[in-house]
């Protein structure tokens, strides 16, 4: 789907009072969820699952199915905030301390309007401090929970905790609080609109050689191998 019919779907889920759950995949999440079956099937079983990354546009098209292209946060989280401000409740959940309640203020000072209450997310996952955390955001009425501490951490925990989180719709979103609060670079304009995994390596390259040029190659070593299982399914069929 496109942005747009992305934002008018959490339309219909907060309607209808959900839960909802909502994540994403780009060549990082795919190379993760291969490795661990967990993830997978996470993936599998959330209501929308969207495409960031240019690269899953280009392997789905090697797979024979078109996108319309890419919606990663630290662009669209702007437009939810447009579309949140004077009608629904946010809880941003994720991030170092602090970081997260910059990336809100930054979003305030665009849209003064916007209800949207934020935490870090370095909290423990587990006992009575995660128990305190889930009382806090049921408490806080809020429409949507926005869930950014990193694949696979991220989609662990709300799998763990959905059925006691009584928000209508839950979103995993990954590092969109370091890119929107300014923490982390998302390299020159030109080309993280294009290549944005090739913007944050040149920003970033001794943390993150190994997931853009080992992972995303073996990712796309896999599509091609599977690309040409079904190209021969194909000429089977045909003889």
């Amino acid at each position: 789907m496109t942005l747009d019919g992305l934002l008018r779907q959490i339309d219909t889920f907060i309607a209808e009072g959900g839960p909802r759950t909502i994540s994403y995949l780009n060549m990082h999440v795919l190379h993760q969820s291969l490795r661990c079956h967990q993830l997978a099937e996470f993936l599998n079983e959330v209501d929308l699952c969207y495409c960031d990354g240019k690269g899953i546009v280009w392997a789905a098209g090697l797979l024979g199915y078109q996108l319309p292209g890419r919606m990663t946060g630290a662009d669209w989280i702007w437009d939810l905030a447009a579309r949140a401000e004077n009608r629904w409740r946010i809880f941003w959940l994720g991030g170092e301390p602090g970081v997260t309640a910059l990336a809100a203020a930054r979003l305030k000072e665009r849209h003064p309007a916007l209800d949207l209450l934020t935490d870090h997310g370095f909290h423990p996952k587990k006992g009575p401090a995660n128990t305190a955390l889930l009382e806090r955001i049921n408490s806080s009425n809020s429409d949507i929970l926005l869930v950014g501490m990193g694949t696979p951490l991220q989609e662990r925990w709300v799998r763990e905790n959905r059925n006691n989180l009584g928000v209508p719709v839950v979103w995993c979103l990954g590092a969109t609080a370091d890119f929107v609060s300014g923490k982390v670079s998302r390299g020159p304009a030109f080309l993280h609109q294009r290549h944005e995994w090739l913007a944050r390596l040149l920003v970033d390259p001794r943390r993150l050689w190994k997931r853009y040029l080992l992972g995303n190659s073996e990712v796309m070593a896999r599509m091609l191998f599977e690309r040409m299982k079904k190209s021969r399914s194909m000429c089977h069929r045909q003889e």
